[in-house]
């Protein structure tokens, strides 16, 4: 396994981070749901692969996620020895302040996550989403207050406009509060529109990148054709369907050369491609199966060629914005 720092920071993360959106969904879906027994043999397989990164949110199955990774992985590895990160921001119930990134709800927030989690701080945590009525500066007091708690280590965003999170670094940096040290965000061979705007500002203000679907919902790893869908995943994912272009088709069979030629796997192309980006700290994946924690962990080890590069990115069609 190797090793990246997040960001200008201090922080040492394992070079993939294993996702939690598929903890405590069991029954909710047909791939990748598992309830806390069910679990375990997932994370033993990620800390014996020397992952040291994990990530979830509040949101997750509604608190579920969170409350699994506290009973299971918090009880089986040292808190120091591992990192995790969590999101609030997104709604949890549809009372007044049960969502957004006001004050109030976000103090909230990073206590009932605290409580689920089990433990008395939150290596990151990243603004799920914004709102659009609190000002930034409440947002960035807010989060300062955290950190200066000792509830956060570090602090983060995901998701959003490139020019608000240009604002959350700028008032931080006015401020001299906690500045933002990661960036999660949508990021794969066949989803670059981030590097028209939100990459090029992390990389000047020194914040890792954690992208959340790096294999594009299972597509670079293989999971779909032109025939039509491959596996369980695909076949019950009705929001990928259609998503994918002729273009899209074309990179995915410059992975799929790459991995024939290389006697690897698709998924693991994929995932050395946006290793090789620039200020990537960790991109974030899924599994259904515990062997696939090996094969991306695996990938960390994978350098690809500036010409294996050039043929993965050649077939790139931007989407339009939107």
């Amino acid at each position: 396994m190797k090793y990246r720092q997040l960001g200008r920071s201090g922080l040492t993360v394992s070079a993939v981070c294993l996702g939690g959106n598929s903890w405590g969904a069991a029954g909710r879906r047909a791939w990748g749901a598992f309830d806390e027994e069910g679990s375990k043999p997932f994370f033993r397989t990620a800390l014996d692969a020397g992952i040291n990164f994990f990530d979830t949110a509040d949101v997750y199955n509604l608190g579920e996620s969170e409350r699994i990774i506290g009973a299971t992985l918090l009880r089986f590895a040292k808190r120091e020895e591992v990192v995790v990160s969590t999101k609030i921001g997104s709604p949890m119930s549809d009372r007044p302040n049960g969502s957004g990134v006001g004050r109030k709800h976000l103090r909230e927030a990073i206590d009932a996550s605290l409580k689920r989690l089990g433990t008395d701080y939150v290596d990151l945590l990243e603004i799920h989403r914004l709102d659009a009525v609190t000002p930034i500066e409440e947002v960035m007091e807010a989060l300062n207050d955290m950190v200066r708690a000792g509830k956060v280590l570090y602090i983060g965003g995901s998701t959003m406009p490139a020019w608000r999170f240009a604002q959350m670094c700028a008032v931080a940096q006015y401020r001299g509060w906690a500045k933002p040290v990661a960036m999660q965000n949508l990021y794969n061979l066949v989803q670059r529109e981030e590097e028209r705007e939100m990459i090029p500002l992390c990389l000047e203000q020194g914040v890792g990148l954690v992208p959340y679907s790096p294999l594009a919902r299972g597509f670079l790893g293989g999971n779909r054709s032109r025939a039509g869908a491959e596996s369980q995943r695909a076949k019950t994912d009705k929001l990928a369907d259609g998503l994918y272009r002729e273009s899209d088709f074309a990179v995915l069979d410059a992975v799929m050369a790459i991995a024939a030629a290389r006697g690897v796997k698709p998924m693991q192309v994929s995932l050395a491609w946006l290793l090789s980006r620039p200020m990537m700290a960790a991109p974030i994946f899924g599994v259904s199966d515990p062997a696939q924690i090996a094969d991306a962990a695996a990938a960390t080890e994978i350098m690809l060629t500036p010409e294996e590069i050039a043929s993965l990115e050649a077939p790139y069609e931007p989407r339009a914005s939107a």
